[in-house]
């Protein structure tokens, strides 16, 4: 693992923190990973992908209730303990198990899904926040989705606020703090690309590369 890195981008919706992760990763030349995480956690669990998709990202609840409210006798490596509910807590621990081992197999960057936090001990990890000015994640949006001013700000409101309980719960840190990460950067400052080249410096500097 001495020679893998990897960068963790967290990011506010509307900030363009996908489309920086996935240029800085090009730029890189390493793996790219955000929703195929609940692909790669579904097949390493043989649990069906929609369990992940109705988890992604929420704190701790059970999202499986009445018939579905099963248990896991067919996970037997240990990963969970034998007869678990299937709850977001015991989803979150195969996703984390899936981030440790990509980290540890590769070089990568990882968007969300409080990848700093559960690659804390890595040796050469670079943890980065991408925000954005309101008026730049509305525009944005409402460009992309083709939707109202009103309906990009309910969007950006319940994204906010899901992503910040999420990461609050499994990290015990604080979504979006500048003292969390190793860099915090408006993208609406240097635009998508420039904030691109200025991260890829900062991640060369800091790894050394």
């Amino acid at each position: 693992m001495n020679e893998h890195y990897v960068i963790n981008l967290g990011r506010q919706l509307g900030s363009g923190g996908k489309e920086i992760g996935e240029k800085l990763a090009q730029a890189f030349g390493i793996a790219f990973y955000d929703k195929e995480l609940i692909k790669l956690a579904s097949e390493e669990s043989g649990l069906c992908k929609e369990f992940f998709e109705k988890a992604d990202e929420k704190a701790s609840q059970s999202i499986i209730g009445g018939l579905f409210g099963t248990r896991f006798p067919f996970i037997s490596d240990g990963a969970i303990p034998y007869g678990s509910c299937l709850s977001n807590d015991a989803l979150f621990k195969i996703q984390s198990d899936v981030i440790r081992e990509l980290a540890d197999r590769q070089s990568c960057l990882f968007v969300g899904r409080c990848a700093d936090y559960i690659l804390r001990d890595h040796p050469r990890c670079v943890n980065i926040f991408v925000s954005a000015s309101r008026e730049a994640r509305v525009e944005r949006l409402t460009r992309i989705h083709r939707i109202s001013a009103e309906a990009a700000e309910e969007l950006m409101e319940k994204a906010d606020k899901k992503r910040s309980a999420y990461y609050n719960y499994y990290s015990y840190k604080t979504w979006g703090a500048a003292g969390t990460y190793h860099l915090c950067i408006d993208s609406s400052v240097l635009g998508i690309d420039g904030t691109v080249q200025f991260i890829k410096e900062f991640v060369k500097l800091k790894l050394g590369l």
